[in-house]
């Protein structure tokens, strides 16, 4: 059995768990700034205050796992972004003291509601810039990290970047149609709409823009028989970005979420083919990274166990907090 291969598939699903998850809350935190009044800003806040936190466990599944499991990876990824990463984390602090103290304080409110926006807004930038940082490739030498402290400062990761908050913007603004009780959701039509818009017309530039600058990847895009399944993931996409402004014009916002997933799913999807088997693009495979099999086996033993568990306790979460929010109630 492929121990290493089981766990490359595990990280990569809670890699996308998290980018679904806390994406939205991250979108909505962007979007925070957009809000007409302090009550719109309650009700913002109160679509996420069940999920927010547990959204966020996704993460340090993928890191904790990557760091256990290949070790090699880890030990190379760090030095390279170590600067961006730390910013992702105090972003993530940041949105987190803010979201609790918010509701503790009338006369401090304003700073904390900026706090919540520049927090969301540092943690999604710079998780587009880690993204980015990995597709245009580090410098590997000798199994370490060879290249500068700044080789993760480039024009297309900052382009990366900017895609990621249209991305959560355009995810955060389709929750928000589901949750935002009736009548005060039109609003959100609009915003969904022209960040849906923003969006494709970046990933467009992007996907040009990506096999241009990576021969690499260029390669693997454009040669036969690879370019038939790469086909099939930008008519994929065009379809499901037709269904979008369709969903959002007839106003069905749980079809439009849905369609959104379906395009993260796409977009995640063609980032693993580009890279795949390197889990460190595109220098070290997953199989030269891991940790012995002894300990992947050790390992994978609790995460069956683990797995179920929290999959269990998200899926009951979002089940209790269905439903549109009510103007009347909170959960603080």
């Amino acid at each position: 059995m492929d121990y290493a291969l089981i766990w490359y598939i595990l990280i990569a699903i809670a890699v996308f768990a998290y980018v679904i998850l806390d994406g939205f809350d991250l979108g909505i935190g962007i979007l925070f700034i957009s809000a007409d009044s302090t009550k719109e800003r309650d009700l913002m806040m109160n679509s996420i205050a069940p999920v927010w936190d547990g959204n966020e466990t996704w993460l340090v599944l993928g890191g904790g796992g990557l760091f256990a499991v290949f070790p090699l990876a880890y030990a190379v990824v760090m030095p390279a972004l170590y600067a961006p990463i730390m910013i992702m984390l105090l972003g993530l602090i940041f949105r987190g003291v803010a979201f609790e103290y918010r509701f503790r304080t009338k006369r401090g409110q304003f700073l904390w509601d900026s706090s919540f926006f520049i927090g969301s807004l540092m943690a999604t930038f710079t998780q587009g810039m880690i993204l980015g940082t990995l597709l245009q490739g580090v410098t590997v030498t000798d199994r370490a990290y060879s290249g500068g402290w700044f080789d993760w400062f480039t024009p297309f990761s900052l382009y990366c970047g900017f895609v990621t908050v249209a991305a959560y913007m355009t995810l955060g603004a389709c929750w928000l149609l589901i949750k935002m009780p009736h009548g005060m959701h039109e609003r959100f039509y609009v915003i969904a709409k022209r960040c849906a818009l923003i969006m494709v017309v970046m990933v467009g530039i992007l996907s040009l823009w990506l096999p241009l600058g990576n021969e690499v990847i260029a390669d693997r895009w454009f040669s036969f028989p690879q370019a038939f399944l790469f086909l099939l993931i930008p008519g994929c996409s065009a379809y499901l970005v037709y269904l979008l402004f369709k969903d959002l014009m007839e106003h069905k916002p749980v079809q439009a979420y849905l369609v959104v997933l379906g395009l993260f799913f796409l977009a995640f999807l063609g980032f693993g083919v580009s890279t795949y088997p390197y889990i460190v693009p595109h220098a070290i495979t997953y199989a030269d990274a891991a940790a012995p099999d002894t300990s992947l086996k050790f390992l994978l033993s609790g995460a069956v166990f683990l797995l179920p568990l929290i999959i269990a306790y998200t899926a009951y979460s979002y089940w209790v907090f269905r439903g549109k929010l009510k103007e009347d109630e909170g959960y603080h």
